[in-house]
């Protein structure tokens, strides 16, 4: 049975999400749209400050995850509930294709901010991997006892900023599978969608793993 605790982390789950890709990629659109006023600072400061926002809105009602990633790795390593896990990744992914839909119907773009490699896959593939890996890691070593803070989502909001900043155009800095699924389900365009699943959902279990190993260091 589903409690109603639940229904609200998934609920808030599913609005961060859509934020996350509707701000995040949006910005993506209207910036080719209206030849690049938005720019490649504002992309990145957008796809920050959204992550920022959502985290301070929805920390204590669903932990914030809004990646699939994310969500994954604090299963393996036992801070989140496996039986939660279904829940949390249908609604962030839900999430981000109606931002994706809503997106298409505003704008019409072809793109629809979707993520590719600008190089080979294997570039791409290592730099999403490491990419996740450093977000991922400051997430859990900032958190405390499980708790999102305040802390939490400024750091969270400015490493992603900042990876945008130097790796988006290159990979397009997804770091979540949620965000890259989206737009290519939406926009047609599935080419590479497999390296944007498995090489964050990859960085965010070895950035686990390097949090237990500290944390047993520590003790």
């Amino acid at each position: 049975m589903i409690k109603n605790l639940d229904i609200k982390a998934y609920i808030s789950e599913f609005i961060g999400t859509f934020a996350l890709v509707f701000c995040g990629t949006g910005s993506i659109v209207i910036n080719d749209l209206s030849n690049g006023q938005v720019t490649h600072v504002g992309i990145a400061m957008t796809f920050g400050l959204i992550v920022m926002a959502m985290i301070l809105t929805f920390g204590k009602s669903s932990g914030a995850h809004i990646n699939p990633a994310v969500t994954i790795a604090f299963t393996v390593i036992g801070l989140f509930d496996v039986k939660k896990v279904p829940g949390y990744l249908i609604s962030q992914i839900t999430g981000a294709i109606l931002a994706s839909i809503l997106l298409n119907f505003l704008f019409n773009h072809e793109g629809l901010g979707a993520t590719l490699p600008s190089d080979t896959w294997v570039q791409t593939f290592v730099l999403e991997l490491l990419l996740t890996y450093f977000l991922m890691l400051t997430v859990l070593m900032v958190s405390q006892n499980r708790e999102i803070s305040q802390l939490t989502a400024f750091a969270a909001g400015g490493v992603v900023l900042l990876e945008a900043m130097f790796a988006g155009p290159i990979t397009g800095a997804s770091m979540n599978p949620a965000r890259s699924i989206a737009p290519a389900l939406v926009s047609g365009n599935l080419t590479y969608l497999w390296i944007y699943i498995i090489a964050p959902t990859l960085g965010a279990l070895i950035a686990s793993g390097t949090w237990v190993l500290l944390k047993e260091k520590e003790a």
